[in-house]
């Protein structure tokens, strides 16, 4: 069975079931082995916001404008 084939069967859940589901798929992957791409004692350097000055004013320029009571 495809996914395209579980999905409408799955947006009839109730949200209580989707959880559920979630959960178990979840239980599912964490038994399985070599489901992570990363290696172990390896280091990824990942981009974050500190030290990036000037990143909150482009963030605003291209944010759209919202007035109060919209």
């Amino acid at each position: 069975m495809t996914l395209t084939e579980l999905l409408p069967a799955i947006q009839q859940l109730s949200a209580q079931e989707k959880l559920k589901l979630i959960r178990i798929l979840a239980e599912e992957l964490d038994t399985q082995d070599n489901i992570s791409p990363l290696e172990p004692y390896k280091t990824y350097y990942l981009p974050t916001p500190y030290d990036n000055f000037g990143v909150a004013e482009v963030l605003m320029a291209t944010m759209p404008q919202v007035e109060p009571g919209d």
